[in-house]
């Protein structure tokens, strides 16, 4: 591993003032645990690392709002995300997911931002915050922007993120009379990347769908919302019928890869057969 410089800022404007936006090899980091493993394979050799965990507490906890609303700083750790009160009041599919979101260990160090801007499309939090509708707050020199986290993720591991620019915070709007939930499928163990990710967040009228957000992730290149199973179960009265039809309708829109956890045909198998069953979770939520 070849020496490099190590920077600690005690603020966000100290560390947003540290990047080159034409330096690829100098990287700020939160909890590194996917840079370290980088490094140590080679594929990444930093010249200058910025280290977030001196900077201001306001970025490393969640945070609820009067109006129903949570605003959860980047540098939060998943595991103090799973154990905020107000996330596993507000938003229990986020806890419910971070239960088998890779391993404690990880979870301890590992943090919310990092888990977004790192944009591996294994992630398990992407689609569930596309879910949910939440947006981004991101920090630059130059000023801070607001998107969906939907925006975000552009290709396989890329990002709409400018060099010098940095995750703040995540917004997670008023969940309320909102259903959710997020199926994990995995050949391995429970806590193991999955092979298909299912996202689903849902606003009834009795057996009526008044709207309707599914998200598919980790048989595609990014988190994906599918427009043509939302525009079928809008306005939808719920029925088994109905379910496999938004199965079909899942498994005809996706453009699925396959990998080492299986085939593209596979996985749409998976698909068209889970749809119905993220959507059965959902509701009884």
């Amino acid at each position: 591993m070849r020496p490099f410089e190590l920077e600690q800022p005690r603020s966000l404007k100290s560390a947003l003032k540290l990047l080159d936006a034409g330096d690829e090899s100098v990287r700020v980091f939160g909890g590194a645990t996917a840079l370290m493993l980088m490094m140590k394979a080679g594929v990444f050799q930093p010249t200058r690392l910025i280290s977030l965990r001196g900077i201001e507490s306001r970025y490393s906890k969640a945070t609820a709002a009067k109006d129903g609303s949570l605003r959860i700083g980047a540098l939060t750790t998943l595991s103090a995300l799973g154990r905020t009160a107000a996330v596993r009041r507000r938003l229990p599919v986020i806890a419910a997911t971070l239960r088998t979101l890779s391993n404690v260990r990880v979870r301890n160090v590992a943090t919310l931002g990092g888990h977004l801007a790192h944009a591996d499309p294994h992630m398990d939090l992407p689609p569930v915050l596309i879910a949910l509708d939440a947006q981004l707050v991101t920090a630059a020199t130059a000023g801070s922007r607001t998107l969906p986290v939907s925006g975000l993720f552009t290709g396989y591991y890329e990002t709409a993120l400018a060099r010098n620019e940095l995750i703040a915070e995540v917004l997670v709007p008023d969940q309320t009379g909102r259903r959710a939930a997020y199926v994990k499928l995995t050949t391995r163990a429970a806590d193991d990347w999955p092979t298909l990710g299912i996202a689903v967040s849902l606003r009834t009228d009795g057996r009526v769908i008044e709207d309707a957000r599914f998200v598919v992730s980790a048989a595609t290149e990014k988190p994906l919302r599918l427009a043509s199973v939302e525009a079928l179960l809008r306005g939808a009265v719920v029925n088994d019928a109905l379910l496999a039809r938004a199965g079909e309708a899942a498994a005809a829109e996706a453009e699925l890869i396959g990998d080492a956890r299986g085939s593209a045909a596979y996985k749409t198998e998976l698909l068209r057969v889970h749809a119905g069953r993220a959507l059965r979770q959902a509701l009884a939520a």
